[in-house]
């Protein structure tokens, strides 16, 4: 899984196999290591981020602050999307 960024010791990353057609593009965030009940952050067009789902249990002031990450370098995350699955898309 290609780690965008760590936070403390949460992982922001890409899942390596998202789906064909790729699915818009959406950074994972889990505690540890990857695994497959990671939260799933949607990037908009705009830089902000929609959370579609928390299964992976961060405490909500964490999950939080993580966003406000993500928003901050969302510019970057959609460049290393485009760099390794070679496209972007946006949800909304």
């Amino acid at each position: 899984m290609p780690q965008i960024f760590k936070i403390g010791s949460y992982w922001v990353y890409f899942w390596s196999n998202e789906g064909e057609p790729i699915e818009p593009v959406h950074v994972h965030v889990s505690y540890g290591k990857p695994r497959q009940n990671a939260t799933k952050v949607w990037i908009t067009k705009r830089g902000k981020c929609l959370v579609e789902y928390s299964r992976s249990d961060i405490p909500p002031h964490v999950l939080r602050d993580i966003v406000k990450m993500i928003e901050a370098r969302s510019d970057e995350i959609v460049r290393r999307w485009v760099d390794y699955f070679g496209d972007v898309s946006y949800f909304c």
